[in-house]
């Protein structure tokens, strides 16, 4: 018995033309074949509260005045949209 999330690209599958089905099928091979990386959530608990408050909300700061946002185009190509800066 296939999952719910099968079942979902299945159906969503069934809905594109042909070539769009190849696409998704090699998609599909290619990230059972990729290796996961990382470490687990569970061993960076440890962690959880190490880096002080001022720290964290500086960081924050930081990522609202200075980050771009990236976005994807109909080409399949990323690029950085710079925010309207609040300086004034």
């Amino acid at each position: 018995m296939m999952n719910e999330t099968v079942n979902d690209v299945v159906q969503e599958m069934e809905k594109l033309p042909q070539h769009l089905q190849w696409q998704v099928l090699e998609f599909a091979r290619m990230l059972a074949n990729t290796q996961v990386r990382g470490v687990p959530g569970q061993e960076l608990l440890e962690f959880a509260g190490c880096i002080p408050a001022d720290d964290v909300q500086m960081m924050r700061d930081a990522i609202e005045q200075d980050c771009g946002q990236i976005v994807h185009n109909k080409n399949g190509a990323f690029r950085q949209v710079e925010q309207e800066s609040s300086k004034v």
